[in-house]
Parts: structure tokens; C-alpha cells; sequence
């Protein structure tokens, strides 16, 4: 599934050749996603400008003079920038045309994203009760720390929780709590303010890397810009299970933590 920083990589990708672009028309192929596309999507998007395009937590808010049009990739899905009228192949679902001659694509083979309207995107019921931005001052070890007391649950599905902070996937969870020592099986409620001060910051850290690089790519996730990430070369433990720790040797180990794969160092992890 597309992570916060692919997410981000693609509306890079996509931003400058929308913004200021006046929308001639709207092709939906399929309209049965997640939620199905709204049947008059059309009519409300054509003819606009797209004033600016924006993120919240995994979420695109394509934002016309009026509406916004809410994007979610889902588990297969990618939006990329076409010549318009261009063939469309399979799980090609959606073309919003461009006055400009180009066209965005929305692909999904497994139809689990999303293409929603909203008049007032922030408040939307999917996005009204997200906690705050990773890559922001409103996240910090001292949130964390607050959230987590009395709190039995581990800590990995803990800072995974988009009530805490937005976000912060299977990849790059696995990432940050291998790079700031801490095991993912242990209580949220058991970790100290110093260390998680060290987790935010290892989480702002890694996830600012993982955009800088276009984010990581697994399976069938293509950029914006038709570009591949590279940032999963650098990964220390998520996919690298029965695999030597790159630090300190030891086997690492795979477990399944809130029905996801998790992978940590033994000895670098406490």
C-alpha cells in the first residue's frame, strides 16, 4: 500500500502540471472504488480551475475554485500525468482532462482507492479526526509520551494509530523503531519520554528521507511522474527478516503485530 512519503511524492509529481490548469472534462470508466465516484462528479469539476493541490495524512485534496476533489490510492492505485484521449487500458478507471492536452490518470486494479467531492475537504468525515502531520511541530516525543500513558497495546501499533499522528505506515514504523533501539512488541505505555522523543524524531527523519528519495517502492506503486522511488535500498528492517542486522549481525525477526508483518533486531531492540 502507497505510504505517506509515495503519497507525497505523487502529488510533487502531479502538482505543477494541475495548479492553474482549467479541467475541460471528467472521464469516469468505473465508478465502483472504495465508495463508488460520484455520478456527477463531471458537472462539478469541469470547467474549473485547480487552484491548488495539497496532502492530508494519505489522502489528495485536489482543490478547484469550488470543491475539492478528495483522492485516496488505496492499495493498488496511482495517478499519473497522460496526453489526453490516450487509449485507456485495464483498471484505468478515471481521466480528468486538462485544457493544457494533458490528462490525469487514476489507475487501480484492485479498486480499493477513492474519488470523493467535498465542499468542505477538512472537515469531511474521513479526515476530521487525523492527528496531526509527522513532518510538523504539532508532532512531537512529548505527544507521543502523553497519548501512550496507561496504554497496554505495543508500541508499533501505537504510533501507527492516524488518531495519533498521520501517516506513519507498516515500512516506516518498522524503520523508526529499529532506528531509535526500541522493540515493537513492547507497551506503548512502558516507553519513556526520553526515548520517545527519540522515536519522533527518527520518524520525522526517516519519512523526510523517504520523500526526498520519491518514497519506496514495493509492488505496483509508480510516482506521479512515472518514476520509481529508491528509498527502499536503504531500508535496515522492514522486508529483511531471517536476514543479518546491517548494525550488529544478528538474525532479525519477523513476527505479526496487529495482523502486520514486523521486523526487528533482537539485540539493537529493547
Amino acid at each position: 500500500m502507497p505510504e505517506l512519503p509515495e503519497v507525497e511524492t505523487t502529488r510533487r509529481g502531479i502538482a505543477p502540471h494541475l495548479e492553474g490548469q482549467r479541467v475541460s472534462r471528467v472521464i469516469v470508466r468505473d465508478r465502483r472504488l472504495r465508495w463508488p465516484i460520484p455520478e456527477d462528479l463531471d458537472v462539478r469539476l469541469s470547467g474549473q480551475k485547480i487552484v491548488v493541490v495539497e496532502r492530508r495524512a494519505k489522502y489528495l485534496l485536489i482543490q478547484a475554485e469550488v470543491g475539492t476533489l478528495i483522492s485516496h490510492l488505496g492499495m493498488s492505485g496511482n495517478l499519473r500525468l497522460v496526453e489526453a484521449g490516450l487509449p485507456a487500458l485495464k483498471h484505468e478507471h478515471v481521466d480528468i482532462e486538462l485544457e493544457s492536452g494533458l490528462a490525469l490518470r487514476y489507475t487501480d486494479p484492485r479498486r480499493f482507492g477513492a474519488m470523493l467531492w467535498s465542499l468542505d475537504p477538512h472537515n469531511h468525515e474521513l479526515l476530521i479526526r487525523l492527528g496531526p502531520e509527522p513532518l510538523t511541530d504539532l508532532f512531537d516525543g512529548l505527544r507521543l509520551f502523553e497519548l501512550s500513558r496507561g496504554r497496554a497495546m505495543a508500541v508499533k501499533p501505537f504510533i501507527m494509530d492516524n488518531a495519533v499522528v498521520v501517516g506513519v505506515g507498516n515500512i516506516y514504523a518498522t524503520e523508526a523503531l529499529f532506528a531509535a533501539g526500541i522493540d515493537p512488541r513492547r507497551a506503548a505505555g512502558s516507553i519513556s519520554k526520553a526515548r520517545y522523543i527519540k522515536l519522533a524524531i527518527e520518524i520525522k527523519r526517516i519519512l523526510a528521507a523517504a520523500i526526498e528519495r520519491g518514497g519506496t517502492t514495493l509492488r505496483d506503486f509508480i510516482g506521479g511522474d512515472g518514476q520509481p522511488g529508491y528509498f527502499q535500498q536503504e531500508l535496515f528492517a522492514y522486508g529483511r527478516g531471517e536476514q543479518p542486522c546491517k548494525v550488529c549481525g544478528t538474525t532479525l525477526r519477523e513476527i505479526k503485530l496487529g495482523q502486520r508483518a514486523s521486523v526487528y533486531c533482537p539485540k539493537c531492540q529493547k
